[in-house]
């Protein structure tokens, strides 16, 4: 399993990374690797508010569906719009190419909640 270092995580699988004011996110390389390959991705409108914790889209893969959850509030600024014709990018670079969405988030102050990519890797542990 990949980690980005300069990534925070939720217990869901998602990373968030700071991008200037923005946050960048996707899911994990431990969750595409379990997800398989992934077919589908479906993504939000640009303009969308949301609340930390919210569902912001989905992931569909050869073996399940899952839920995305935001790991932040904020506005959703820019969408991976290439993702709609290559969801395969999730698989290939899920710290890259395979991100999903940027936001500018309304409470700065939530990213210390959310886990070290050492914590994230004993989520990880705890699970398989």
């Amino acid at each position: 399993m990949k980690l980005d270092t300069t990534a925070k995580y939720q217990d869901t699988h998602e990373w968030a990374r700071k991008e200037g004011d923005l946050i960048v996110c996707g899911i994990s390389d431990f969750a595409q690797e379990s997800l398989s390959d992934v077919v589908y991705v479906e993504l939000p409108e640009v303009g969308a508010v949301m609340e930390k914790g919210d569902i912001f889209g989905v992931v569909e893969s050869v073996k399940a569906a899952s839920d995305l959850y935001i790991p932040m509030s904020g506005e959703i600024v820019a969408i991976n719009d290439q993702l709609e014709d290559e969801p395969e990018l999730v698989n290939q670079d899920p710290f890259g190419a395979g991100w999903m969405i940027k936001f500018e988030p309304s409470d700065p102050g939530q990213w210390d909640d959310l886990l070290s990519s050492e914590d994230y890797e004993k989520v990880v542990e705890a699970e398989e």
